[in-house]
């Protein structure tokens, strides 16, 4: 039975959790460490988390407005999602184990690298879609396998790069992007979670609390934010402040030897 205190750190921690990933992505920043303080191991954490992803991802797609627009945007994202998917279902598989200091500084790299973008080039980030751009290359198809191989092997920052690609490579507006990141996010949770409930390691009573959380503040997002007309700008705010923490969260364990 959870405590009152526990109930409330769910919600709060799946609202902020689920607005972000539907904003900009790594909301799992915020519930992993969150199910770990409350006494849940990492597997657990990790499998109860995809209660509150599932649910997350189920009620932002049918909170976006049925327009014409996110209808559109929903098929393009049919080309994306057999790299996505296949990519994702290799990398969950890897027989290759990276060094964890190895994976840290090449995610912190890149990261870093996305930051200066976005801070020394926004315009590139608040662009209209190039309509005119063919979006259907092998270069794109690569990139987005790439993205899927990340996305099984490793998972955190997913979003960030999914909007890096569709942006800077495909030239979505990063309102757009948004719309297919949520469905293709949404179609690589389903086979996840039933393979973790499947597995048994969920812990329910934690996971659908923090599922109440995270279905609000996906549903908030995607009516209020991801259809603005400045979700462009906002979009590029959030997403610079979660890249600052996920910089800091790949660093960290070597920023107290510095000090």
């Amino acid at each position: 039975m959870l405590e009152w205190y526990e109930f409330i750190a769910l919600v709060a921690g799946g609202f902020a959790a689920g607005l972000i990933n539907v904003v900009a992505g790594n909301g799992s920043a915020i519930t992993l460490p969150l199910l770990m303080w409350m006494g849940l191991d990492a597997n657990a954490a990790n499998a109860t988390n995809r209660v509150g992803a599932i649910f997350q991802t189920t009620s932002a797609i049918s909170s976006l407005p049925k327009t014409a627009r996110t209808k559109y945007m929903m098929r393009q994202s049919y080309f994306i999602i057999p790299p996505v998917i296949i990519g994702a279902v290799i990398g969950a598989n890897l027989a290759v184990d990276l060094p964890e200091d190895l994976m840290r500084i090449t995610i912190g790299s890149i990261m870093i690298m996305l930051l200066i973008t976005t801070l020394a080039n926004p315009k590139k980030w608040l662009i209209p879609t190039d309509g005119s751009k063919n979006k259907k290359t092998p270069t794109l198809w690569l990139a987005y396998f790439g993205l899927g191989l990340y996305g099984g092997f490793i998972q955190m920052g997913f979003g960030i790069f999914f909007l890096s690609i569709s942006v800077l490579l495909a030239k979505y507006a990063l309102r757009d992007g948004n719309v297919m990141k949520l469905f293709v996010a949404f179609l690589m949770t389903i086979p996840a979670f039933f393979i973790y409930a499947w597995s048994g390691g969920i812990e329910w009573a934690y996971g659908l609390t923090l599922a109440v959380g995270t279905s609000l503040g996906g549903r908030f997002a995607a009516k209020k934010v991801v259809q603005h007309k400045k979700a462009n700008a906002i979009t590029r705010k959030v997403l610079i402040a979660v890249i600052i923490v996920a910089i800091v969260k790949m660093f960290q364990p070597y920023l107290g030897q510095l000090i």
